[in-house]
């Protein structure tokens, strides 16, 4: 029972609930006042539907005082005027309005939950902790520089530390921005955040949980969240001018021999409803538009920035790549032929969880390679892998590992390698890149003519070669590599100082600057910390979706402003009327209510697609 108890009432907030007493108050009254003419209770819901004015009111009030005009200011006057001159159905009628509309807009931009919740959710609490020979499960807050911690496979790891026993390895992904599984070994480091492999590994602690890696992202998204770009709503701008328009042709009206009640009448005619109503609903079309091709909208308002954007931002690290690397060279040493090579390092690497051997075995696979008996496989740590394959000692270690550096041996080159050794002698060199993703390129090339964007940046936390290859491969000019989190957040708050800026990423790294940027894009759902700190999450990671995202924008800001300025024309019209005395008070209600009625329904074409929603 307490379960359907707390669940009973829906979660409307106080626009919702205000909306529904004001509703509520109305029908009443007119129930009353036609069905019930002599009642003394006619106006008692009227005042009732009042009450809801109070916040309403109040939140006007504070606004006011901080000088911040927004459209809804002349509403708030229109209200306190009509209860003055006793005009309270008309009082209710556009609280009715004000309320409705705040509603509709707390229902487009309503979030599931907070990016530091997010982040919460994903760090574990408790860590496993080696104690004379036992295994406890402690606090992480418990945890000291120099404990013995056990994560166990598929875990995340809870603190920075060094593995000390066992082999395997970890997505560093989120928090680093490189592409590959990382192999761990003893020795190698660990960092909280990362997700472990298919291997327990034991680690060493080197620093407490609120100084790890992690905890630091969480600052960093801290500071960026109370950081976040303040952005000036359209419909704030339209009432800029709007409200100051309609005040002075409603004193005129006034004291022109029209009375207060003229001014009343102006004043309620033009009650900004059109960017109270027209405006969210609006945005709730291109949301409904946007949801059906895979784009889920976090801050409607992202649609009234997009199209002002000039500086675009892409991370590399499954934005422009994929994100998993391939085997894209063989160089064989003299002697050597291709083929054999890969085919001794495919018949090793089948017996091994490296991040690399599924790229080679799909590349020994692609050529028909066949693969060769193996004896005893061998993988101690810091040695690399070693085998006798087919009656050859066959090892697969890195450049570092060598005693001797061969002459043969090519030069280091952007990406990632492995070298292979057949009977001690160097045999050859395989390297590995992360795939541009195919429409990378062409779709950089299109932003400056079809979207207006001056200034492209790829923005990397990956190694410069890398970074430097994949900006010639994709046609940017300007990159820059090597970023931390808190880089990236510096970059990114200097780029929005300059110009309206959007940024795409999908790591947990990429989070901070998502959230100071002008619009943030999460591309893929690879981390529930980066949908929440985006204002739009592609469903599907494709940057032909961020071009529809883009256009859609642009569709749903042009139809909100022939709404709201077609709207407010309207209006203007119908206080030209009314300050000559052809409408009163209730009269303008009425025509202010046709008038939002036309513009809610243009504002509904934002929901359906236009011809082209991409164009490269």
């Amino acid at each position: 029972m307490e379960d359907i108890k707390t669940t009973a009432w829906p979660d409307l907030g106080k626009e919702g609930w205000i909306t529904l007493l004001a509703l509520a108050a109305i029908v009443v009254h007119l129930i009353l006042r036609f069905g019930f003419p002599q009642s003394r209770f006619i106006e008692l819901p009227l005042w009732i539907g009042l009450a809801g004015a109070i916040p309403l009111l109040t939140d006007l009030a504070h606004n006011l005082w901080r000088r911040e005009f927004g459209s809804d200011l002349l509403a708030g006057v229109s209200i306190v005027t009509a209860v003055i001159l006793g005009e309270l159905l008309v009082a209710v009628i556009v609280v009715l309005l004000l309320s409705g509309g705040a509603l509709l807009e707390r229902l487009a931009s309503r979030r599931a939950t907070a990016v530091l919740d997010a982040l919460a959710r994903r760090v574990p609490t408790q860590a496993h902790r080696l104690h004379n020979g036992d295994l406890q499960d402690v606090s992480v807050s418990e945890i000291a520089v120099g404990d013995h911690l056990i994560v166990f496979p598929h875990e995340t790891c809870p603190v920075d530390g060094v593995v000390i026993e066992g082999q395997g390895s970890m997505d560093e992904a989120y928090l680093t921005g490189e592409p590959y599984q990382i192999a761990k070994a003893p020795g190698s480091t660990v960092i909280s955040g990362a997700i472990n492999g298919e291997a327990a590994l034991t680690i060493e602690t080197s620093r407490l949980a609120v100084d790890s890696r992690y905890a630091s992202i969480v600052k960093v998204v801290e500071m960026s969240e109370q950081a976040q770009p303040r952005v000036r709503r359209i419909g704030d701008r339209l009432g800029a001018w709007y409200l100051p328009l309609a005040m002075a042709v409603a004193i005129v009206a006034a004291l022109a021999g029209g009375g207060s009640e003229r001014f009343l009448a102006v004043v309620v005619v033009a009650t900004p409803c059109p960017l109270l109503i027209a405006i969210p609903v609006a945005l709730i079309g291109g949301i409904s538009l946007a949801a059906r091709r895979g784009v889920v909208v976090r801050r409607p308002d992202m649609f009234e920035q997009v199209g002002d954007c000039r500086t675009l931002i892409l991370d590399k690290t499954g934005t422009l790549t994929y994100g998993k690397p391939t085997l894209t060279s063989v160089l064989p040493a003299s002697g050597f032929t291709e083929s054999e090579v890969l085919a001794a390092a495919a018949s090793l690497e089948r017996f091994s969880r490296h991040p690399l051997a599924a790229p080679i075995l799909a590349a020994a696979k692609q050529h028909d390679l066949q693969l060769l008996p193996v004896e005893e496989v061998s993988e101690k740590p810091g040695e690399g892998l070693r085998d006798r394959v087919n009656g050859r000692e066959v090892l697969i270690t890195g450049r570092g590992k060598l005693e001797v550096v061969p002459p043969e041996l090519p030069p280091v080159a952007a990406g990632l390698e492995c070298l292979v050794l057949l009977d001690r002698r160097y045999a050859g060199c395989l390297r590995f890149r992360d795939t541009p993703r195919p429409e990378s390129r062409p779709f950089v090339g299109h932003l400056g003519a079809r979207h207006g964007i001056d200034r492209v940046v790829l923005l990397s936390g990956d190694r410069e070669a890398e970074v430097r290859y994949l900006a010639d491969s994709v046609g940017i000019q300007e990159m820059h590599a090597g970023q931390s989190p808190e880089q990236k957040l510096a970059f990114v708050r200097h780029a929005v100082r300059e110009a309206k800026t959007i940024f795409v990423g999908d790591g947990i790294n990429d989070a901070p600057a998502l959230l100071a940027v002008t619009v943030g894009i999460a591309l893929g759902i690879r981390s529930d910390v980066t949908a929440e700190a985006a204002d739009a999450v592609i469903m599907d990671a494709s940057l032909r979706l961020v071009d529809e995202l883009m256009h859609i924008a642009r569709h749903s800001r042009r139809i909100l402003l022939q709404s709201a300025i077609g709207g407010m024309a309207l209006s203007l019209v119908g206080m030209g009327f009314a300050a000559v005395g052809l409408l009163s008070p209730i009269a303008g209600a009425i025509a202010q209510e046709v008038i939002d009625l036309l513009a809610v329904l243009n504002a509904s074409r934002a929901a359906l697609a236009p011809r082209r929603l991409t164009d490269f």
